[in-house]
């Protein structure tokens, strides 16, 4: 009866999938559209411009609205997450209406749809939202023109990320519509000089230099300040709170010692990082990408917290020619020492590598911004921006003089044409094809060992027949997939992909947000695949980084001796269903809020061991720790009971249409071998394999081929040598009181007959 049921369940999911993938693919543009027509009703005009009474029609793409007072324009609206990013903690946009006039200045701004749980939940988004409007009013077009820097928005205590972002968001989408020169009906303003020059990167100068060499010539700028200058300071701007609040009671100790370089510039970087460390960076980066090396010392961290809680280093800003750029995590590499001679030994050393849809010019001048924070009263907190300025030495660049480019005939697009100007749309819209360009190395080595991965399972039997051959291949996969996938390439699957993946199909799915991390998305292909052959048993077992590091940790204790805890299958079988519990409550909770879930996602140690290699807090630490001192007596003790990754896989893993996995009709009934050296116990007593618990280490298909271990095998082989040895020649002279004896033993003892062979070994 079973079986009807299961080929039944098994078409049609199958049928539904295929439905589900090919509405995602037809929906997927769809989703991607501008949405300033979904939000747009929910402003009125007066909200954005005095006295205004009506929209006009929406033009152009990205869109915007003109906004009239009768029959004259005042301005026009537009949506900012329709222009630039603004993803903030709970990592979906933030949307705001702004209103700007044709002179490039803001009018007004309206919060309309956001889903931070900072604002959501303890602090009051009017509070919020009376930073965000400290922008109106400023001239953006300056800012647009280089004459003026960006404006800061003011600082919400508790909610900085989230104020910062939603700030930064509608100044670069203002300077982004400023520049395409929509506001003055296409008439680009005459700010070009008489003769242009041209500073281009040299890269013919590669010879590295020591420290005080780089520190004479402006090579590596500084930012010194003492406890007492940033007290006198807070004083200054009537702030007297966070002035009686300072960092060290010694008014002359340092507060910090901030320093900057280019590190993509040849000779600083090779100075720097070393050249091991300067062709690794080299590699990293794709054509014109820039990275920079920030370092402190002092009382005061540049880094701060907000990037282990959120992904977001708060605390300090990328400024250049009116666009401002917050670093996330994932472009951060920590570094434990500078490379030159004589360089100081520093608490903080970090290489940010600049996203390569910010439009930096490492040629050019820029500034850090540096945040200080200090306590105030209560919860409150006072902040102080510090501006740290960069140029680049002329020794590194050639210039070339020109004449000024004549604007073209796209610069003077009409207000419903496509945006003209900076061309980063159609950057925008091939980056994925950039990125996976320019990591062609590291996806080849990736699909090299996805292949190699296949024909280990195609070719098991084969592999499996030679236990001491098996052994090495797979500690030797296993050893790869936990340096170079995970420490090295950062490929650790994670659930929170997985929540990624689920809220987008609600909130609007895009491929290309998914095709940007290429690693990534080729495992996460590899592993959908291998849900249809072999379940979750090729990622879990083979493909995870963390489970490869349980594994191997888990037999290097066994080697020492280590004791080997066995849980009675009732505890065990009865704590299988918590990781189960684990990714339904994070699934439920992310629908509600991505921010909660990512945070709640902790309950993995992924990326406290692999992403950010035990660079944490105490707290992460001392969790990964407590799991993998778990694992070393407990074999992959976090897979087997934790893990909600594991989970999410197990739960398609079941539409699987193969069985590669051999069973003897003895197995379980009476021999329970494998059950009791399944390393993860994933087989019942009765001799059943939960192929939502294997990991699909083939240690029950060693056993299977094995005539030494394996019952029923060894009953073949008594049979096959008494067989051989009933069967000599009787042309030898030999009789039957004279044939060689065969002595038959099982675990050193002898054995008279097959009959004989223990059902259930000891």
């Amino acid at each position: 009866m079973s079986s009807p049921i299961s080929r039944w369940f098994h078409q049609h999911i199958v049928r539904w999938l295929t439905a589900l993938c090919l509405s995602l693919l037809s929906a997927g543009p769809a989703f991607c559209g501008e949405q300033l027509s979904a939000y747009l009703p929910k402003v009125q005009p007066s909200e954005l411009f005095a006295g205004a009474d009506h929209f006009g029609a929406i033009q152009g793409v990205p869109p915007i609205a003109a906004v009239f007072r009768g029959n004259d324009i005042v301005g026009y609206a537009y949506l900012n997450s329709d222009f630039t990013a603004s993803t903030g903690y709970s990592g979906k946009p933030i949307h705001i209406i702004v209103g700007i006039d044709p002179a490039g200045v803001v009018k007004g701004i309206k919060l309309v749809d956001h889903k931070e749980p900072i604002v959501l939940i303890g602090i009051p988004q009017a509070k919020v939202v009376a930073a965000l409007n400290s922008i109106i009013g400023k001239d953006l077009g300056r800012v647009a023109a280089g004459k003026e820097r960006p404006p800061q928005v003011d600082i919400v205590s508790g909610a900085t990320v989230t104020v910062l972002v939603m700030g930064d968001s509608v100044v670069r989408s203002a300077v982004k519509l400023i520049r395409s020169h929509r506001l003055d009906g296409g008439t680009a303003q005459n700010v070009a000089p008489a003769v242009v020059e041209k500073r281009m990167l040299n890269e013919a100068k590669t010879e590295s230099r020591d420290w005080k060499t780089l520190i004479g010539d402006g090579s590596v700028r500084s930012l010194r300040l003492t406890v007492g200058e940033v007290s006198q300071a807070f004083l200054t701007a009537k702030q007297p709170e966070a002035a009686a609040h300072p960092e060290d009671p010694t008014p002359e100790n340092r507060f910090i010692d901030l320093f900057i370089a280019p590190a993509s510039v040849p000779a600083i970087g090779r100075s720097l990082l070393g050249d091991t460390g300067y062709q690794r960076l080299r590699d990293r980066l794709k054509p014109g990408q820039s990275a920079l090396i920030v370092a402190g010392d002092g009382t005061y961290s540049f880094k701060g917290s907000g990037y282990v809680r959120g992904g977001i280093f708060d605390r300090i800003e990328l400024l250049q020619d009116g666009q401002g750029l917050r670093f996330h995590d994932h472009d951060h590499t920590r570094i434990a020492s500078l490379a030159a001679e004589g360089a100081p030994r520093l608490r903080e050393i970090a290489l940010f590598v600049i996203p390569d849809d910010f439009p930096f010019d490492v040629t050019a001048p820029f500034e850090l911004q540096l945040l200080v924070q200090r306590s105030a009263s209560g919860r409150d907190k006072a902040v102080l921006p510090y501006n740290l300025g960069y140029t680049l030495p002329d020794d590194y660049v050639s210039i070339e003089r020109a004449a000024p480019p004549q604007p073209s005939v796209q610069a003077a697009a009409p207000a419903d044409g496509p945006v003209a100007g900076d061309g980063d749309d159609g950057a925008d819209q091939a980056l994925w094809i950039s990125i996976w360009q320019m990591n062609r190395g590291a996806i080849a080595v990736t699909i090299g060992a996805l292949l190699v991965l296949t024909a280990i399972f195609f070719f098991q039997d084969w592999l499996v027949r030679r236990p001491k051959l098996f052994a090495w291949v797979r500690n030797g996969y296993l050893l790869f997939t936990l340096v170079w996938l995970g420490w090295y390439a950062n490929a650790q699957l994670s659930v929170v992909n997985v929540l990624t993946f689920a809220n987008s199909l609600v909130t609007g799915f895009n491929w290309e947000f998914f095709l940007a991390a290429p690693l990534v998305f080729i495992l996460w292909a590899s592993v959908a695949a291998g849900l249809l052959f072999w379940g979750r048993g090729p990622f879990c077992g083979w493909l995870c980084p963390f489970g490869a590091l349980q594994e191997l940790t888990n037999n290097i204790a066994k080697k020492l001796k280590v004791p080997q805890v066995k849980l009675p299958w009732g505890l065990h079988e009865r704590l299988w269903p918590v990781k189960y519990i684990i990714f339904l409550g994070l699934l439920g909770l992310s629908f509600y809020s991505m921010a909660l879930a990512e945070t709640a996602s902790e309950v993995e140690p992924f990326k406290t061991v692999i992403i950010l290699k035990f660079a944490r807090q105490w707290p992460f630490l001392l969790f990964a720790t407590v799991l993998l001192g778990a694992g070393l007596f407990i074999e992959r003790f976090y897979c087997r009971y934790l893990c909600p990754l594991g989970a999410a896989l197990a739960i398609p893993g079941r539409i699987r249409m193969f069985e590669w996995l051999k069973r003897w009709p003895e197995c379980g009934s009476p021999c329970q071998r494998c059950a009791k050296e399944c390393p993860v116990q994933a087989i019942h007593p009765e001799g059943t394999i939960n192929v939502n618990e294997c990991i699909y280490c083939m240690h029950c298909q060693e056993l299977y081929q094995d005539d030494q271990r394996c019952p029923h095998m060894i009953q073949v082989r008594l049979k096959r040598e008494k067989f051989m040895a009933l069967s000599t020649p009787a042309s030898r002279g030999e009789t039957p009181e004279k044939r060689p004896k065969v002595e038959v033993t099982y675990k050193g003892t002898p054995i008279k007959s097959p009959d004989a062979v223990p059902d259930q070994p000891a």
